[in-house]
């Protein structure tokens, strides 16, 4: 296939490809430090990336995606267990950090090579490579077991940055701002090599703050990446900085995923800047999958529709796929396209069961699907459909309606048994005011008005906090072990 970055060999080269605060490098100095890279991996099997938001993660994936060579990036913040697991698991040759940077133990028998993002190194080596041959191995959260390492091909990586191209009209021209960590596809795939492949730009906050995001939009980025709970904080500085409405204000497109972003935040970031967030819907294994267009209806609570390339379906538990959309009907999302992975390293038992025989993944989300083709999710088969009563609820649209009551600051839905309706609503609330709690027969009115009465939580619960993970999803399991 043909290079993934063309920009590194023939683009414009003093123009800044990363910046990571104030460090950059131009395209001409980035081509020279991934070439540097990429002549040392060319033959090294897989590579672990110690995956830190730092310039020298930036290098060293960019090399080893133009040496062919699969590149396997590390949490830093994982434990010692699962670092271990995915080790064993991957076995790559040698890791890739940042100088200076402290690895953990497991890392201690592979060779260890440091990344110099200075600049100087080799020419950008010739991309040999094919569509199939596998670019990163990324490990899923691991909920129901160990984490599978999903093997995610060149083609793959091609097809969903240009079919985002296409989305969100995404040129050179454009400058994307962020804080995601990058050993997850958001932040390393979309918010790096998104950029990359389109000859443009990316400033890596290092870490999210409403300070860094005012100054690099109103210093000229024109994107900005992020997941709900940094546009919940978004949100809820608004109020008291006008600087921050005025930058946001300037943004041409604002991009939030990893997980549904409530309306009510959608609403207030809005009503504050005249801007409409959009969201898009991806996954490790499919990367991504549907998105609203920038040409578009900016639709808060939908993912929008299928991206080019991406064939979508909704289907019933036994397989039948849903009749034409009706904006009501539950089912789980299966898709098939370009954008799919390969495999689940060392896994072809796990591999052959995400697939139909007809070759569409399943991706256990469910949705609605409204009737110009618009997507909205209502959370996971596995913890957020609920079967209540002869109903299918989604916990996600409970959620919603909840976060716009003012005494809630952070809601979850999730459903437990329940010997006469089969399951019931159950509804875990941090309130804005904890000395003053809004009650059970409050919220399930007012959830009851917004919706139907069958979608009221029967049982409310109060928490200081919700547990999530490190791209802000709500960790239910955790709630519903914990009940």
């Amino acid at each position: 296939m043909s290079s993934l970055f063309p920009a590194l060999a023939d683009g414009p080269g003093e123009r800044v490809a990363l910046r990571f605060g104030e460090r950059s490098l131009t395209y001409a100095r980035l081509g020279a430090a991934a070439g540097a890279v990429a002549a040392r991996v060319r033959d090294a099997g897989r590579v672990a990336v110690w995956a830190t938001p730092e310039l020298e993660t930036a290098v060293a994936v960019t090399g080893a995606l133009l040496a062919g060579t699969a590149a396997v990036p590390l949490n830093p913040k994982s434990g010692e267990s699962e670092l271990t697991h995915i080790l064993t698991d991957s076995a790559p040759t040698l890791v890739l950090a940042a100088p200076g940077a402290e690895l953990p133990p497991p890392l201690g028998g592979l060779t260890r090579v440091d990344v110099d993002a200075s600049g100087a190194g080799a020419a950008v080596p010739e991309d040999l490579a094919s569509g199939e041959d596998p670019a990163l191995v990324v490990y899923t959260s691991g909920t129901t077991g160990p984490p599978k390492g999903a093997v995610i091909p060149r083609r793959a990586l091609a097809a969903t940055l240009d079919a985002l191209a296409d989305a969100w009209q995404w040129t050179g021209d454009d400058v994307l701002v962020h804080g995601l960590p990058l050993f997850h596809v958001h932040g390393l795939v979309l918010g790096v090599l998104g950029p990359l492949r389109r000859g443009g730009s990316v400033r890596h906050l290092g870490r999210f703050t409403t300070e860094g995001v005012t100054r690099e939009l109103t210093g000229g980025a024109t994107m900005m990446f992020g997941v709900p709970t940094m546009y919940h904080r978004v949100a809820e500085a608004l109020p008291g900085d006008p600087e921050l409405a005025k930058a946001l204000g300037l943004a041409r497109l604002l991009v939030s995923g990893s997980a549904a972003l409530p309306v009510h935040d959608h609403e207030r970031i809005t009503a504050a800047t005249g801007q409409r967030v959009i969201e898009r819907y991806g996954m490790t294994e499919t990367l991504m999958n549907t998105s609203v267009r920038a040409d578009g209806e900016r639709r808060a609570g939908t993912v929008g529709v299928p991206l080019p390339g991406v064939e979508l379906r909704l289907v019933e538990e036994d397989g039948t796929v849903l009749p034409a959309p009706d904006g009501e009907s539950v089912g789980e999302i299966q898709v098939r396209g370009a954008n799919l992975f390969t495999e689940y390293l060392n896994r072809p038992d796990a591999t052959a069961a995400a697939f139909t025989d007809d070759g569409w993944f399943r991706t256990g989300d469910m949705a609605v699907r409204e009737p110009d083709g618009y997507v909205r999710i209502v959370g996971r088969k596995a913890t957020d459909l609920i079967k209540s009563g002869g109903y299918k609820i989604g916990a996600g649209e409970i959620e919603n309606a909840l976060l716009e009551h003012p005494g809630v600051r952070e809601a979850a839905v999730t459903g437990e048994p329940d010997p006469d309706l089969g399951e019931r609503v159950v509804a875990w609330i941090v309130p804005t005011n904890p000395q003053s709690p809004p009650t059970h027969e409050e919220l399930a009115d007012h959830v009851a008005r917004r919706l139907a009465p069958h979608k009221r939580p029967r049982v409310v619960r109060h928490l200081n906090v919700l547990p999530r993970n490190d791209m802000g999803k709500i960790m239910k399991r955790a709630l519903v072990a914990d009940a």
